[in-house]
């Protein structure tokens, strides 16, 4: 069983991306959606891209962007995924990593099977699977029910999300064996939204790092071969 990458989501400064480089994170993401607590211009995630300097995939989380706005950020921040967590279709997709570069992560709110097999219809390099919560597009803190990934197959590689903490993730990675695990919530300080807690951040990557059974019963392609 391949190693589980690890994303923290929600970085609004360069010291928690370079915390989160050196616990080993496959993928450091910022929010470039204005109504979140989270959310970083493109200025500030301009330079927490150039403090990582390539050791981590920058990714750029966004809901319902124009293609000018994704562009815009991309070029700016030198973002090297786009994470799409709107109603974002697949020409959208399509087009955004056209124009970019950058490789898709197309993010689907889980409430039953019919979400899950919605985004199979998207050709992306990678799904991300979270929660649903009306009215929220992501980072609520909420799990969903992973007994819905036991059986299903996709050659697009998957990122759970939908909060994972240390106390679940190892459970969460046993059940659906994803490519990767994404936390924002689960490793943030106490009441702060927009700074990460050192000592929960070390935490959680230490509970991912425990190779997964191999008697998993979802296999998701290891696309990390490539991203």
């Amino acid at each position: 069983m391949s190693h589980v990458k690890i994303k923290f989501c929600g970085i609004t400064n360069p010291d928690d991306a370079e915390l989160a480089v050196s616990l080993d994170a496959w993928a450091v993401g910022m929010i470039m959606w204005e109504h979140s607590p989270r959310a970083v211009t493109v200025d500030q995630a301009a330079e927490i891209g150039a403090a990582l300097k390539r050791r981590a995939e920058v990714v750029g989380v966004f809901v319902n962007p124009t293609l000018e706005e994704v562009t815009a950020a991309a070029d700016v921040a030198g973002l090297t995924m786009l994470q799409l967590h709107g109603e974002e279709g697949p020409v959208f997709c399509a087009e955004a990593g056209r124009r970019t570069g950058c490789k898709i992560i197309k993010a689907a709110r889980v409430r039953e099977n019919a979400d899950i097999q919605a985004v199979h219809a998207f050709r992306t390099d990678l799904y991300l699977l979270d929660s649903y919560v009306k009215g929220v597009p992501g980072g609520t803190g909420e799990t969903f029910d992973w007994q819905l990934l036991r059986r299903q197959r996709s050659n697009v590689p998957m990122i759970l999300s939908g909060g994972l903490t240390a106390e679940n993730v190892h459970r969460a990675i046993s059940m659906v064996a994803p490519f990767a695990v994404d936390v924002s919530s689960g490793v943030e300080e106490l009441g702060n939204p927009r700074r990460k807690d050192p000592d929960r951040m070390a935490a959680f990557a230490a509970a991912v790092h425990p190779e997964v059974e191999e008697d998993a019963q979802l296999v998701w392609p290891v696309a990390g071969d490539e991203a």
